[in-house]
């Protein structure tokens, strides 16, 4: 019983220790831009190993035993030996000790811990990181007590004084006062030491009386003519001031401030003067696109980038036209330039680098000058608060560049792997590729975004795109004024009328619907969208897609849209031409139509099909005035009081016309569902004849128009439901029968757009959109429109082609992924599945069943599987590649 006791007497001695360790270190770091969190768990071999996990925004930094730590973190680990000579009670050596560092998650993350753990005692080292160097306890400490004692010493002082201790010094050896000083400011800041006031300001420069910027000569004329061109490097106080005041003139960015390392020069002509400078400093610590170039690991990228010099200003005189000059200066600078900077800070750089502004340059002395794009920045800007997008360039000044700056502290050369980008889809590339956007970057980040938006179809912007730097991309791309939302579709309808011309027969349905944007009440240029009383506003859309004759949806060929300036007045309709009514957009989208039968005339047949809402007579005579242009369907809105004359030319109204007709006979059609109704089968009683179209009363002058109708008719409709009751108006012949049902099936197929706009709604979520204008609401429909229809494409693609492989839809890295997740199987089959099977895959993902009175799979679960299917593939690629 007395050894259970001291037992647990033991444990609860050793667990309060841990925890008052605990305590003290979140004493320490109860700061809000940390986030730390500790969780304690017994993985380690004996309850005296604990493992202290850290933490960062929900991610854990590290854990475990670092077996080559002293390789890894040298100044950590002699941090830690310094430490556990004072501080080591245990009579187990030090080899014993299990040492845990905590590595970031990303590379300049803080603090740094290390843990060692030796059988009931728990010692913590804590760290930080500050200005690239590592402040211990021991220097904190030492700080704070020397800042006590001499409340007088001056921050130049002690960031000297600071810089002996931690011997941090530049490669030339001489102190880094400065970058020490702005670490001390970040750790006051921290509050782990309190500096002391500031009582001087000292103003090195003049910046309100700056200098006259010198006489520069007017000068246009052949580089020859310009003498021997000088490169003066700025070593004097009369040259500095001539530098700046010439930058602070003429560079749009002035003339600093420089940071780091730095050299300045004079470019001289010998017969006109002064006409330039130029500037190198210290490198941007982190670019992506540059590093992801060199190859660099994070920690050769800390070790070596010193070796990087930026080409930070560069100035040839607005005054000064000659051609190839600015590519000369570069190339006689970059020969000296090695020299020069060996000489001041006692090493050679390897590799120059500098940033071009998109849409103000072009970057075309550089390229003169045989320097290398090699991609652009994120547009973070240097402070992480946004900037302008700028192109990069680089220019290696040895052969063996690579060797220096991927250099590690083994010796070795690790040479970080490119991570190869996903290429965009084929159909993406086939669909957007030729979009005329101005610039082939801006058609680049069309493909990028649209990818991304189809991969995650119920996702907002920020979800869609996966980080910072995507997301604020996607947002200017949407704002730029060089991109339209009629050019990016512009690209979808020409590849749209591709796939026309492989049909015979195409129907092309037109709609118009709405988008509520009044949950966004700040968002600029919209309209209403309802009556005077719901006061809701939005967006009108009236779109045209075209179908083949089974329902496979082809794409789109006509897309308006607009915000209305108000609701009109009943009254006034009749008084304005049609060209300023609303309802010019039928007319306007038959134009677009008509268009692409002249270019189709010999391969395809198209038929405009279209609600009740488009039966008016102006669209008709727009069709008997375009003898060559597409067809129409049109169901007739029965308050219209259409009147028409037979062959008899007796004049009647349309439905009591068709009523007197005999019946032909009887067609049962699927009724699809809506909000009101359910789905079911309708057995329709049919009439048919053909009959002109008389003009309406106020439009006498308009021609009447020979058609043929169709009226179908419910028969026994379920009790409490308004019958089917179906009045169609076509200019394609009705001689027999079968051409009556098969008008009915047309009409029927108009249904695909009413489905169209539910995967615009509900799939791709365009009325969550929030971005502040209708502009770049439009911008973003475009892209969702196109998505959207990619998506019905597929819901339809399965039923009609079930038996062809998936890879007429799916990517190689797609099926795989599906197969493999979906069968819970390691390897993919060797073929692979057909499209039926596939879709099935896909809808399982989404939440279809599958059972046997299922049926196939909806968009709705296809849209939710695709976008389970975009991280399922991600994954399926990191763990097979």
């Amino acid at each position: 019983m007395g050894t259970i006791f001291s037992t647990l007497l033991f444990f609860g001695v050793f667990i309060q220790k841990i925890k008052d360790c605990i305590n003290r270190l979140l004493e320490k770091l109860n700061r809000e831009e940390d986030m730390i969190t500790y969780i304690i768990g017994n993985l380690f071999e004996s309850p005296a190993h604990v493992l202290i996990n850290t933490v960062n925004t929900g991610r854990v930094m590290g854990k475990g035993i670092a077996k080559d730590f002293k390789t890894i973190y040298p100044e950590m680990f002699r941090e830690y030996l310094r430490w556990h000579s004072q501080n080591q009670t245990s009579k187990k050596s030090e080899t014993n000790s299990k040492i845990l560092p905590l590595t970031p998650s990303k590379a300049g993350d803080d603090p740094y811990f290390l843990l060692d753990t030796v059988l009931t005692v728990c010692y913590t080292v804590y760290m930080l990181r500050v200005g690239g160097r590592i402040f211990s306890d021991d220097v904190i400490k030492r700080l704070s007590e020397t800042i006590q004692k001499e409340p007088c010493l001056s921050r130049r002082k002690l960031s000297r004084l600071v810089c002996e201790w931690m011997d941090w010094r530049n490669q030339a050896g001489r102190l880094q006062e400065m970058s020490c000083r702005k670490a001390l400011l970040e750790l006051d800041r921290r509050k782990e030491i309190n500096l002391p006031k500031v009582n001087k300001h000292y103003a090195f420069q003049k910046v309100n009386k700056p200098a006259e910027a010198p006489p520069i000569a007017e000068v246009s004329c052949e580089l020859a003519e310009l003498g021997d061109v000088e490169i003066i490097r700025v070593t004097t106080r009369f040259h500095s001031k001539l530098w700046r005041s010439m930058l602070e003139a003429h560079h749009y960015l002035g003339s600093g401030p420089l940071c780091g390392a730095q050299l300045r020069y004079l470019v001289s002509s010998e017969h006109y003067g002064w006409i330039g400078g130029l500037s190198y400093s210290a490198c941007a610590r982190r670019v992506e696109s540059r590093d992801e170039w060199i190859g660099w690991t994070e920690e050769a990228r800390k070790r070596n980038h010193m070796f990087v010099i930026n080409n930070s200003r560069y100035l040839i005189a607005p005054t000064v036209r000659v051609k190839c000059l600015a590519s000369h200066v570069l190339a006689k600078c970059q020969t000296r330039l090695v020299d020069d900077w060996e000489r001041v800070y006692k090493y050679r750089p390897v590799l120059l680098e500098t940033y071009v502004e998109r849409g103000r340059f072009s970057g075309s002395c550089y390229r003169a000058a045989n320097w290398k794009y090699v991609g652009g920045t994120e547009g973070r800007g240097r402070k992480g608060t946004g900037a302008t997008v700028k192109d990069v360039y680089v220019m290696p000044l040895q052969k063996k560049w690579q060797a220096v700056l991927c250099c590690c502290a083994d010796g070795k050369v690790h040479v970080r792997q490119r991570v190869a980008q996903k290429e965009p889809r084929d159909w993406i590339e086939a669909e957007l590729g030729g979009t005329k956007l101005g610039d082939a970057r801006l058609t680049s980040r069309l493909l990028e975004m649209t990818g991304m938006f189809y991969d995650k179809p119920l996702a907002n912007i920020p979800q869609a795109c996966g980080s910072v730097s995507a997301t604020k991309a996607a947002y200017r791309f949407l704002d730029n004024e060089n991109v339209d939302w009629k050019a990016i579709l512009q690209a979808h309808y020409e590849a749209t009328e591709e796939r026309v011309k492989e049909n015979s027969l195409v129907l092309v349905a037109q709609d118009t619907t709405t988008l509520n944007y009044s949950t966004h009440p700040n968002t600029q240029g919209l309209g209403p969208i309802g009556t005077k009383s719901e006061k809701v506003r939005g967006l009108m859309v009236h779109d045209t897609m075209a179908f083949t004759e089974s329902g496979t949806p082809l794409g789109l060929l006509n897309v308006q849209c607009w915000a209305r300036d108000g609701i009109g007045s009943k009254h006034e309709r009749h008084k304005k031409p049609i060209e300023e009514k609303e309802s010019w957009k039928w007319v306007e989208s038959y134009h677009a139509v008509s268009q692409v039968q002249k270019r189709c005339r010999n391969k395809s047949l198209l038929v405009v099909v279209a609600d009740r809402e488009a039966d008016i007579h102006e669209v008709f005579a727009e069709q008997y005035n375009t003898p060559d242009g597409a067809q129409l369907l049109i169901r007739a809105e029965r308050s219209r009081n259409r009147k028409v004359v037979d062959d008899k030319e007796s004049c009647e109204f349309l439905w009591t016309k068709l009523e007197q007709q005999p019946v032909i006979g009887t067609r049962e059609i699927l009724i699809p569902p809506s909000e009101k109704r359910s789905a079911r089968q309708a057995i329709l009683m049919v009439r048919t004849m053909p009959v002109t179209l008389c003009p309406p009363m106020l439009k006498k002058n308009m021609p009447a128009v020979r058609v043929w109708a169709v009226l179908a008719q419910e028969v026994n409709p379920p009790i409490g439901i308004d019958g089917l009751e179906w009045m169609l108006l076509t200019t394609v012949a009705v001689k027999h029968e079968k051409d009556a049902y098969e008008r009915l099936e047309w009409y029927a197929r108009r249904w695909g757009i009413e489905c169209y706009h539910r995967i615009i709604k509900s799939g791709c979520r365009v009325e969550s959109r929030q971005l502040e204008s209708a502009r770049r609401l439009c911008n973003a429909l475009a892209i969702d429109m196109i998505i959207a229809w990619r998506i019905h494409y597929l819901t339809t693609l399965g039923q009609e082609t079930p038996d062809v492989p998936c890879t007429v839809y799916f990517s190689d890295s797609e099926w795989k992924a599906l197969t493999t997740f979906a069968n819970k199987v390691k390897e993919p089959p060797d073929l692979p599945p057909s499209l039926n099977d596939a879709v099935r895959l896909l809808g399982k993902l989404g939440g279809h069943l599958g059972r046997r009175g299922d049926g196939h799979p909806g968009s709705e679960v296809l849209w939710r599987g695709m976008s389970r299917l975009a991280d399922i593939e991600v994954a399926y690629e990191l763990y097979t590649t």
